[in-house]
């Protein structure tokens, strides 16, 4: 919109600038006319008496009173030309000043001709020709101040200025008669310079007649009729053809003077008429500028006007527009995605509202494409939403069917490890009981996935300890896994099955992104926030951007990408953490590994004071298969790597009987019946820790 009005504008001022152009030419040429035109017509005249009278003082080589007063008038003449032309000023263009100098040069010398005749120095038509090149500067000043944009206007006073210079070749033959009138003969150059005078005389005549319209042209063609006129073309003819001076002095007096007269007359009124002309031409040209400019420039307002408005009322209408596209997308949008993922059922006839906006056609189109949009961006959100929620369906079902048969299994390996008294089968057993368990985590991270709620509980709080060497057990390099000391601590047993999936998840990330041969160290301690778990490994880590990365998934989980699994684990992780309020950082470790740091609130938290309240260790809180598994990870190993555990450690104090013998150190080899009768006690102590835990139950 404002391009076109910058246009319209632009070419409104070209047009009036042009126009403009047009005014001030001409009324530039009326006010040359009025000041350097008159005054230089008066220095002509006065330059052509002033010529006559030297052509005399040449001839008898007397100086005159004649003489001296028209040097004075001419003085007069000079001096009021100057002035003219600074009152001009401006006016005077740059083609006018340069022969205004030239001009004003050769009236300097003036005073230098006048000295050569009184001196005597100079002949006769040397001092004319001094005399005809000052006229010559004045006529050439005529053809620069002829510079009007009105081509008829400057039709007419060119052929004014020929005639004009017809009557200067008029005074130059005069000139010369009358020198030679006082010897009674013309020289042979004063004889052919007046032959070429009277052939520029009768040319200049014949094109100004020729260029002047009927009005200018009617008052010179009388004067050519006329006895004067008729008689100096006689008298010219015969002094061309002769070569001498006419005989009768005062009849070519008499006929020049008349002449003269009359022509000066009719070129005063010419040139009157001439500068009328230019003046109504200039005032009709500002008039039509006037009406032209104004009309121009009151539709450029107008045009601004209705643009102004019409721009005012389009950006109302684009502002209502973009306010509902604001809102639709920075507010309904994320609203209806936010009520979904929360599980909510989202209507689209009623969320997907049309928008309401008034305006042209094209607003309300758009508005109406803004509605469909809406209404398809929201119908897709639904289905996404639907999407997602059946395939976390799919998740749970399929966790809660998987996690039902690994329950049963891990019954069956019970019976089958209470059943079993071979050594060979007895480690196969538990290898396989260490298989289901890691099986079992990875069904719970489907639920997780699914946004279901953990199947395992406990109302007591459980130790911390326990609850990070059941994390390491589901491991499968457990056999890496370092656990270093922890303060006696306990978390709440509603969390604990869910915190035992997130510690085993970053140990598990640990043991696989780090050499085979390395080892992972787990620490915690109490802190001011709450209770700090860390586990480190030795491997290559990550890169700042890699960390920062993770750590911001950790932080603010997005939404599950079926596409994207190759981060299943810390995916888990971040909701879990979410889940509960629970801070993972992931930074480099200082020996080049990765450090995964886990701040459990404090309000999870319950400190040694309180476990001891509760009476116990706490260990009864951990259910007996974990608790079997955490002491495999944590105790020493025997025979192909099983753990070796102390009789009646596990038993309550009143069922134990006198505190036993230290073990003697174990021999280096073992035989058979040995190592059954050790998986044999190891049997039996599991089956007393899973009837504890049955007696107290979830």
């Amino acid at each position: 919109m404002l391009l076109p009005l910058l246009s319209l504008s632009a070419l409104w001022g070209f047009v009036l600038n042009l126009t403009m152009g047009d005014a001030q030419s001409l009324l530039r040429a009326n006010t040359l006319y009025q000041t350097i035109g008159v005054t230089s017509t008066d220095l002509g005249l006065q330059l052509q008496a002033e010529r006559v009278r030297s052509a005399e003082a040449l001839t008898t080589r007397e100086l005159t009173e004649v003489l001296g007063g028209q040097r004075a008038r001419t003085d007069r003449a000079v001096a009021d030309f100057k002035r003219a032309v600074t009152e001009a000023g401006d006016s005077v263009g740059d083609d006018l000043r340069l022969s205004v100098q030239t001009l004003n040069a050769a009236l300097d010398r003036l005073g230098s001709i006048r000295s050569d005749i009184d001196g005597g120095i100079s002949s006769r038509l040397a001092g004319l020709n001094e005399y005809n090149r000052i006229l010559d500067g004045i006529f050439a000043l005529y053809d620069h101040m002829v510079s009007v944009s009105d081509l008829a206007i400057f039709q007419q006073a060119s052929s004014l200025q020929g005639m004009g210079m017809a009557r200067e070749y008029i005074a130059r033959e005069h000139a010369l008669v009358i020198g030679a009138l006082a010897d009674k003969r013309l020289t042979e150059p004063e004889t052919a310079a007046f032959t070429e005078y009277a052939a520029s005389r009768k040319f200049l005549h014949a094109r100004g007649l020729a260029g002047l319209d009927v009005s200018l042209r009617r008052p010179y063609e009388q004067v050519f009729a006329t006895e004067p006129f008729l008689t100096f073309a006689t008298m010219e003819a015969r002094i061309i053809k002769t070569g001498t001076p006419p005989p009768a002095a005062a009849a070519w007096h008499d006929a020049v003077e008349k002449l003269t007269a009359r022509l000066d007359k009719i070129g005063l009124t010419a040139s009157d008429t001439l500068a009328s002309r230019t003046s109504e031409a200039a005032t009709a040209t500002v008039i039509k500028i006037v009406l032209a400019g104004g009309l121009g420039l009151i539709a450029v307002l107008a045009s601004i006007i209705i643009s102004v408005r019409f721009g005012r009322r389009l950006a109302g209408e684009l502002a209502g527009l973009r306010a509902a596209a604001v809102e639709l997308s920075q507010r309904r949008l994320p609203d209806i995605v936010a009520r979904l993922r929360n599980g909510e059922d989202v209507d689209v006839r009623k969320e997907a509202k049309p928008i309401k906006v008034s305006g042209s056609a094209e607003i309300t189109d758009v508005a109406r494409a803004f509605g469909s949009v809406q209404r398809t961006a929201v119908r897709a959100a639904v289905g996404q939403a639907a999407l997602r929620q059946g395939v976390g369906q799919v998740f749970l079902n399929l966790a809660r069917r998987k996690q039902g048969l690994l329950h049963r299994q891990l019954a069956l390996l019970d019976g089958m490890q209470r059943r079993t008294h071979d050594p060979d089968r007895l480690e196969e057993l538990f290898r396989l009981d260490h298989l289901t368990t890691r099986m079992r985590r990875h069904a719970e991270s489907l639920m997780v996935l699914s946004g279901a709620a953990p199947g395992r509980a406990w109302r007591k709080p459980v130790p911390v300890i326990d609850i990070v060497r059941a994390a390491v057990a589901e491991v499968e390099d457990y056999t890496r896994v370092s656990v270093g000391a922890m303060p006696v601590s306990a978390f709440d047993g509603t969390a604990a099955a869910d915190l035992t999936h997130l510690v085993a998840e970053l140990v598990e990330n640990a043991t696989i992104y780090s050499p085979p041969d390395t080892g992972v160290q787990v620490r915690g301690d109490l802190v001011s926030n709450g209770y700090a778990i860390e586990v480190e490994d030795r491997g290559l880590g990550l890169t700042p951007e890699e960390y920062a990365r993770l750590n911001a998934l950790l932080t603010n989980p997005p939404e599950f990408d079926l596409a994207d699994s190759d981060q299943l684990g810390l995916f888990v992780v971040a909701r879990l953490a979410e889940r509960y309020g629970i801070k993972v950082l992931l930074r480099r470790s200082p020996f080049g590994g990765t450090t995964a740091i886990v701040l459990v609130p404090r309000s999870m938290v319950t400190e040694q004071t309180a476990l001891e309240a509760g009476g116990g260790d706490g260990k009864a809180d951990l259910p007996s298969r974990t608790r079997k598994k955490a002491l495999a990870v944590v105790t020493s190993g025997t025979h192909a790597g099983l753990p070796r555990r102390v009789r009646q450690s596990n038993l309550a104090p009143q069922l134990q009987e006198s505190p036993p013998d230290p073990e003697p150190e174990p021999p280096a080899e073992r035989s058979p019946d040995e190592v059954r009768d050790l998986f044999s006690a190891f049997q039996r102590g599991t089956q007393r820790a899973r009837e504890e835990a049955s007696e107290e139950g979830p």
